[in-house]
């Protein structure tokens, strides 16, 4: 057990999260022989097997999921020592990792990351973008140091820190234009275009809607909600959209934006850390930044009346 090393961890780590030896070389940045010799070392300084190879994918073998555990807690901590390094420095330096959702990267990163560059010269931001539940597995894990989310995502370990909110608009056919705004309890009549499952936003629009979130599926879920705008211009339905996308993803369809009658629907979009995480107060920084970022994209979204197009 002497010979175990940092990197023989990483690898094995890297080929139980792909379940693949050539995809965790790639991620690791070595030869796929390399990382095999790698794990195969491994494996004998514990005396017994931690994969079960077969022709299409790797398994791990009882002992594997055991020993996975530890050496991702241990990884963890190592992570945590380079994180300790950093916040005695003053300000933010170095690497540091950042998960974003879909519904917010394209509209919030462009200004944020030249108001990071800005206030934090000697940091090198590195950019997740990807669904909650991915980021919240990859925060668990140490994979990533904090993520801009839609809050509340409930995680005991987490600290949650609410940064702005922002409100949804209906995205109609243009031909609507004119026409009364519909009720949120009226969308599903008008054909509700939603992102595909998975997405936070999909639940939080089937909920202002008030609509169960297992609906009878139609096939016209999008990917993103650039797809969903083209889509209604298509002619296919109605969506509902975050005000940070309008600027980007409705000039180039042929929709008409509205806002609905008395309480506005929104979300609340904020950070989110270990609470253990020993850049705790860095990430404190960084969300003054993150939220004066934000507040000032949502300050011209509202400062703009909807217009028809």
């Amino acid at each position: 057990m002497n010979n175990l090393t940092l990197r023989q961890l990483r690898y094995f780590d890297a080929v139980a999260t792909h379940g693949h030896f050539g995809h965790a070389a790639d991620a690791c940045a070595i030869s796929q022989p390399a990382l095999s010799v790698q794990i195969k070392d491994l494996e004998e300084s514990f005396g017994a097997p931690l994969l079960e190879r077969t022709t299409r994918r790797v398994r791990l073998t009882a002992f594997g999921e055991d020993v996975l555990g530890r050496v991702r807690e241990i990884l963890r901590s190592v992570d945590e020592l380079g994180d300790m390094a950093r916040a005695a420095q003053s300000g933010l330096a170095g690497r540091l990792r950042l998960g974003v959702i879909p519904t917010i990267a394209p509209y919030l990163l462009p200004s944020l990351l030249r108001d990071v560059k800005s206030t934090f010269p000697e940091m090198s931001l590195m950019v997740r973008e990807t669904m909650t539940a991915n980021l919240i597995s990859e925060l668990h894990a140490g994979k990533i140091d904090t993520a801009i989310v839609a809050l509340p995502v409930s995680e005991p370990a987490f600290a949650e820190v609410p940064l702005w909110s922002e409100e949804f608009v209906l995205v109609r056919p243009h031909s609507e234009a004119r026409s009364p705004v519909p009720a949120p309890e009226a969308l599903e009549r008008e054909r509700l275009l939603l992102l595909e499952e998975g997405h936070c936003f999909r639940d939080q629009a089937l909920s202002f809607c008030s609509l169960p979130t297992a609906r009878p599926h139609e096939g016209l879920d999008g990917s993103s909600l650039s797809t969903l705008v083209q889509m209604v211009g298509a002619g296919l339905g109605v969506t509902v959209i975050p005000e940070m996308a309008v600027p980007v993803d409705t000039p180039s369809a042929n929709v008409n934006v509205a806002r609905f009658s008395g309480a506005q629907p929104a979300r609340t979009i904020g950070m989110i850390w270990r609470k253990t995480s020993p850049l705790s107060g860095q990430l404190t920084s960084l969300a003054d930044v993150v939220r004066l970022s934000g507040e000032s994209l949502s300050a011209g979204y509202k400062a703009v009346r909807t217009t028809e197009k």
